[in-house]
């Protein structure tokens, strides 16, 4: 579909939507107004847990489903859970011992709790910071509130991160959904649970069809949504896979990329 009859916008988050501050710049944010003046509403779509995207829900004043914890959960504006893809139960003990066994610090996700082996633990207190909410402790299973939808691997080795995930690929094969939101995450979820699985999710809560829906991203994750688009956008600083897997490639988020991205192609020329 031609960029301005586009009919929903579903942008991913951390380095596409905020800037590498984690700010949501002036510029985007009218950028977005004016999109949606024009008739074209947003939606959030990332690897976030849930409670981490409503400050951003509420200040967009969104009004669409959106995606959380890579697809595997659904949310609508006030984040009650349209859908979800828990991991199978009987795979989540044996995935948490091999991301031990390979040195990586294990992250797990229900649908409204983070839980973390300890507070001190690798990039929590940043982790905090990011998603303005406090994780629980956990130490085993047991203590979790709900069935578990995403655990991701933390790692700054990236060594220690790939041998993981081929792990991983090699013991699980097509029963689970393996991700990098950023080299030092290795994100799990279940095999349906992805970002191209939550476009069709979102497209049909929404009444818009697939090449009616514009996609924005810049990692790894985001390939499978811009399959799943009309058009799509990588942002500048993304890696070149990622950048030839879109129609376009805009400047980079530190460069208000997503609003230069949604003047040029999404504003120009809408009648």
């Amino acid at each position: 579909m031609e960029p301005h009859k586009i009919q929903l916008l579903v942008s991913d988050v951390d380095g596409t939507l905020l800037n590498a501050q984690k700010e949501l710049t002036e510029a985007t944010r009218n950028a977005i107004k004016r999109l949606r003046e024009a008739g074209v509403p947003m939606s959030l779509i990332s690897s976030r847990p849930a409670r981490g995207l409503k400050w951003l829900i509420d200040e967009l004043e969104l009004q669409h489903a959106c995606a959380a914890l890579n697809g595997g959960v659904i949310v609508d504006p006030q984040l009650n859970v349209l859908s979800t893809y828990p991991l199978r139960a009987a795979l989540t003990q044996e995935i948490l011992g091999l991301i031990e066994a390979q040195g990586l610090t294990p992250w797990v996700y229900t649908e409204t709790s983070w839980y973390v082996p300890g507070l001190e633990a690798e990039h929590v207190r940043h982790e905090m910071n990011v998603v303005r909410f406090d994780p629980l402790v956990f130490e085993t299973l047991a203590d979790l509130d709900g069935p578990i939808i995403k655990i991701t691997g933390i790692s700054d080795n990236d060594a220690a991160t790939v041998a993981c995930q081929d792990r991983l690929n090699r013991k699980f094969g097509d029963r689970l959904s393996l991700s990098c939101s950023l080299p030092n995450r290795l994100e799990i979820t279940h095999h349906d649970a992805n970002k191209g699985s939550a476009i069709e999710v979102i497209g049909a809560t929404s009444n818009t069809t697939a090449d009616a829906i514009a996609t924005a991203g810049d990692g790894e994750n985001d390939i499978l949504m811009f399959r799943k688009s009309g058009f799509s956008i990588a942002m500048g600083q993304a890696p070149v896979e990622v950048r030839r897997a879109a129609s376009v490639t805009a400047t980079a988020n530190s460069q208000d990329g997503l609003a230069w991205a949604i003047e040029e192609y999404l504003l120009k020329h809408r009648g």
